[in-house]
């Protein structure tokens, strides 16, 4: 007797055990499929890593508006500039999991900042899960209203003639904008001086004050500013000209052959958030660019709206990735941490 109750006492014990290790493993799962199911029971902030009135303070003022109502949550918009992206990017990607922080990732610190900055702090691949893509937006080649470069033949004239005397703006070294001018001065090879700012807002408002010669800016953050003649477009970085600025001619049909570079935003989560908030947000967001007035300002903008999965939004960035892992090598710009 003394000897089947000896060896029942560890089955016992291993099937208490058991039994405790699964009523925890159902308390947190059902907190778990709770937390999803009553997803979102209070605000949802939208990090955007630049200063207002880039492109992706522009996504995300006028999807959240939509996102407020679908949700019935408030979403606030906080913008977190620094580190050509990466302060704003880290901040959400050290983030819970639980869809109530989500970063408006764009090329720079999605796709180029991962082979141009040392000590990055975040990796774009392991430390995030892509939502939707929101647009794609060419590039303009903009100068100021009354600049004395009439096109981009005589800007490159004027370059290739005294080198260093042609300077351009850019919201931070190594976004799209600084290495598509850094790619025109290599393709026409040509000598301008990089002034970097702290955001597209800043980089606009030297270049309305005539402080800098031109700016690849994002169409979306150009468009208003070209409309009320306060600007002159000189060329597009698509490979061919854009409805919005159908008389502009690309960078790519006399200038430098095969040049093509955009400016796209999404919506990005920390990774392990759960599938269920992430196929949500991917929905209210597919719905918002839908609606007739969003996508009349994007159209106005030059801006490109495509209906995607979340699936497909990664594989977009990915194929980002590897295309700026070239463009960097090609143009040895790198960014200090």
């Amino acid at each position: 007797m003394s000897n089947n109750s000896s060896l029942q006492q560890p089955a016992r014990r291993r099937l208490l055990a058991s039994a405790g290790a699964a009523a925890a493993w159902m308390a947190i799962g059902g907190r778990t499929a709770f937390a999803q199911a009553d997803y979102p029971s209070q605000p949802v902030t939208v990090i955007v890593p630049y200063a207002p009135g880039g492109q992706g303070d522009v996504f995300a003022r006028l999807i959240g508006e939509k996102l407020s109502k679908s949700l019935k949550q408030t979403v606030v918009v906080e913008n977190r500039p620094g580190a050509s992206g990466a302060i704003g990017a880290r901040m959400v990607a050290r983030d819970d999991p639980d869809g109530y922080r989500l970063l408006l990732g764009q090329t720079g610190e999605m796709a180029v900042n991962p082979f141009a900055m040392r000590n990055l702090g975040y990796d774009p691949q392991k430390d995030f899960v892509p939502v939707a893509l929101v647009g794609d937006s060419p590039l303009v080649l903009v100068v100021p209203a009354d600049s004395p470069y009439k096109s981009l033949a005589s800007l490159i004239d004027a370059a290739l003639a005294k080198p260093d005397s042609v300077t351009y703006a850019s919201s931070g070294t190594a976004t799209p904008g600084h290495l598509a001018a850094a790619a025109l001065a290599l393709g026409t090879k040509s000598t301008m001086v990089h002034v970097p700012y702290k955001g597209a807002g800043q980089a606009m408002t030297d270049l309305l004050g005539q402080h800098v010669d031109f700016f690849f800016s994002s169409a979306a953050a150009a468009m208003p500013h070209i409309s009320a003649g306060k600007l002159k477009a000189l060329a597009v970085s698509t490979p061919k000209r854009i409805a919005a600025l159908p008389d502009v001619p690309a960078v790519a049909e006399n200038t430098v052959a095969g040049f093509e570079f955009s400016l796209w935003g999404g919506y990005f989560a920390p990774a392990a958030t759960p599938s269920p908030i992430v196929q949500r947000l991917n929905k209210d967001i597919n719905a918002a660019l839908s609606d007739a007035s969003i996508r009349e300002r994007f159209e106005e903008d030059g801006v490109v709206i495509r209906p995607n999965t979340a699936d497909e939004f990664a594989a977009f960035v990915r194929r980002e990735m590897q295309k700026y892992q070239r463009l960097v090598a090609q143009t040895g710009v790198s960014i200090e941490p």
